[in-house]
């Protein structure tokens, strides 16, 4: 039992020791934390303020730039309104020296004039001295004698046109034949224009007329059905060697001719066949068309074309204005623009998109109540076209106002193209009929002598009569005549007025 208790109370002796012992170990182990969260938390604060101190080098380093840019942009400002100041000094004392020398010329001037009335009045002096003494010698006042004088020069002037009379008459027999011939070549030479050949018609050139009857066919079936798979209207005559494919719709006429030259070179015609053909070959046409409008595309370097806009680009190359292709029309355009895009340094690739795209309304799948110019700027809207595009096609033709500089870059390009020498034809009776308006409006004012419209109707020359149209009325009445033109007229390009004032003296020595 003792033994028992003895164990016991050296079991708890050390237990005892352990506690003490582990909470000397726990007490150093707390210093030891807190010596390094001491530590640590001077490393922080030394790391804080030296980030502090960076930053605040930082925003002096921002501020004493800023401060210099100011600066600089502050003496630069003074620099310019110096040296604006001292030109406006310049041109001012310039201004000073030239009216101080118009002074000094109109009091020459002046001078001169008053000089030129005195030796005017002293002129007149002595010729009524001369008038008075030549009476009292020949005993005739003024009137008789220049009475007297036309008398004798009528009676020497009617025997001299009595002996040339038979000469003349002679010589005119001899040349009138000649003359004829000469006024009748020039006329010719004149009104032998060329003339504009109507887009509406194609000509489907075959190797005998035996195929006639083939495409014909039994009591018209064949030309039936070509002519409502295509629409095209397919005129048969006597014309040899020859059908004529006519439609208002070029693409249409283009299939229709394709799809007929696919006929008579297989040699099956009939309707089955005839439907068959023409919808593959509107399928390659197509597909042609939207060929077309990529390999345009690529040529002028445009890109992110929408593939609707790509398939009218296409389609311009069966479209034709005044004898002029649409597409190669469109193609000069974008290059144009783009050349004077660049000269005023806007963008190139924009000018050129606008040039592309500003006849697109002539080239759409349906044929709405619009001008093209409208039209085709609603459609560049519709497939996402950016707005200055948009109004660059708008306002080509003054329709919709302009809004910005590429508007009137793509307007100017479009006369450009158009108004060129050999771009476009005209149909002869149209051209005839500008021509003579141009010549009525300058005869219908007051001293105008004669009016011709030449190099094609671009200038007009302007014949008038000295006595009544003085040199600043000249002017005057070639600005009003160009005014009136632009006004009332529509024409291509631009049109030039040259007045034409001189004044002869023509007398003859016999």
């Amino acid at each position: 039992m003792e033994m028992i208790i003895g164990l016991a109370a050296g079991v708890a002796g050390g237990a005892a020791v352990a506690v003490i012992v582990q909470g000397v170990l726990l007490k150093k182990r707390k210093e030891q934390i807190l010596k390094d969260a001491e530590k640590e938390g001077e490393n922080l604060k030394q790391t804080k303020i030296l980030q502090a101190k960076e930053k605040f080098l930082k925003l002096k380093e921002d501020h004493e730039r800023k401060m210099k840019d100011r600066e600089r942009k502050l003496q630069s400002a003074e620099d310019r309104s110096k040296s604006k100041e001292k030109t406006l000094s310049q041109r001012i004392e310039e201004a000073n020296r030239k009216q101080k020398g118009i002074e000094k010329k109109d009091t020459i001037l002046e001078s001169k004039i008053s000089a030129l009335d005195k030796k005017h009045t002293e002129l007149d002096k002595m010729h009524q001295k001369h008038v008075t003494e030549l009476s009292k010698v020949s005993g005739m006042s003024p009137d008789d004698a220049k009475a007297s004088l036309v008398e004798s020069l009528k009676d020497e002037a009617r025997t001299s046109a009595m002996a040339h009379i038979n000469e003349i008459t002679e010589e005119a027999k001899l040349n009138a034949n000649r003359e004829a011939k000469k006024i009748v070549i020039q006329t010719i030479q004149r009104v032998a224009t060329e003339q504009a050949i109507e887009n509406s018609v194609s000509v489907f050139n075959i190797e005998s007329d035996e195929v006639k009857g083939r495409i014909i066919g039994r009591e018209g079936r064949n030309i039936r059905a070509l002519e409502a798979a295509t629409g095209v209207e397919i005129i048969v005559d006597d014309t040899p060697e020859a059908i004529i494919l006519s439609c208002f719709d070029p693409i249409r006429r283009e299939i229709a001719r394709l799809a007929l030259h696919q006929l008579v070179s297989d040699g099956r015609i009939h309707p089955a066949r005839i439907e068959e053909v023409v919808a593959k070959t509107r399928k390659q046409l197509n597909e042609e068309i939207a060929e077309t409008g990529r390999r345009t595309c690529i040529d002028l370097g445009i890109h992110g074309l929408h593939a609707e806009l790509t398939r009218m680009v296409g389609r311009m190359k069966y479209r034709s204005s005044y004898g002029q292709n649409l597409l190669q029309h469109s193609r000069e355009v974008a290059n144009l623009c783009a050349i004077m895009a660049a000269e005023l340094g806007l963008n190139v690739k924009m000018a050129k998109r606008a040039g592309l795209l500003h006849d697109i309304g002539k080239v759409p799948d349906e044929e709405p109540e619009l001008p093209h110019a409208v039209l085709g700027m609603k459609l560049a809207e519709k497939f996402g076209e950016k707005k200055e595009v948009c109004n660059a096609i708008g306002a080509h033709h003054d329709e919709v106002e302009m809004t910005t500089l590429i508007a009137p870059i793509v307007q100017v390009c479009d006369a450009v193209s158009g108004a060129r020498p050999g771009a476009r034809r005209e149909i002869v009776e149209s051209y005839i009929k500008r021509i003579k308006e141009l010549e009525s409006l300058a005869l219908a004012y007051d001293g105008v002598n004669s009016a011709y419209a030449i190099q094609a109707g671009r200038e007009l020359r302007v014949l008038v009569e000295s006595e009544k149209v003085s040199d600043q009325k000249a002017d005057e009445l070639s600005f009003e005549i160009s005014q009136r033109i632009q006004t009332e007229m529509t024409y291509p390009g631009q049109v030039k007025v040259t007045l034409i004032r001189e004044k002869r003296a023509v007398n003859y020595a016999k």
